[in-house]
């Protein structure tokens, strides 16, 4: 084999070494705990002009935390992990509690009651076809079910 022959199979060997490094990338996160892990909601968080964020943990499929806002007030912060929608417990929601309703029932939820807007997040507990009784989470403004559990 000749110098020039070596050297272009060198050559073919590392395009397709780099080429095999570019596919094999590890896939995005998805929807769950593992889309925003907590370095990156605190720098979120930091970035949105919150501080002293505090007891930061990850429950009912949302990040929650304390944390001081901009304007110096303390308050209660939620995180969505899929999306990265920041919500304040003083957010005002362009929803009703009877949108909610609305969005509930078209997503086959039955029996809603208990329809709450608490800490950025509306709250509602109803059936589900299978006859579940499930607490439901929705963002402030789109309506989104954010997280449903057993009642």
């Amino acid at each position: 084999m000749t110098v020039r022959n070596r050297h272009r199979l060198l050559t073919l060997a590392a395009l397709a070494a780099l080429s095999a490094a570019a596919v094999a990338q590890p896939p995005a996160p998805t929807a769950g705990k593992d889309a925003l892990k907590e370095p990156q909601v605190r720098a979120l968080l930091t970035e949105r002009g919150y501080t002293n964020i505090d007891d930061l943990d990850f429950e009912d499929g949302m990040w929650e935390t304390d944390a001081t806002s901009a304007n110096g007030d303390r308050v209660d912060v939620r995180i969505n992990p899929a999306s990265g929608d920041v919500m304040a417990e003083k957010l005002v929601s362009d929803l009703s509690e009877n949108d909610v309703k609305a969005k509930l029932t078209a997503a086959g939820y039955s029996k809603i009651h208990d329809v709450d807007f608490d800490d950025g997040v509306w709250k509602a507990e109803a059936e589900r076809a299978d006859g579940n009784d499930v607490e439901i989470h929705l963002a402030a403004n789109t309506g989104e079910i954010i997280h449903v559990e057993n009642d």
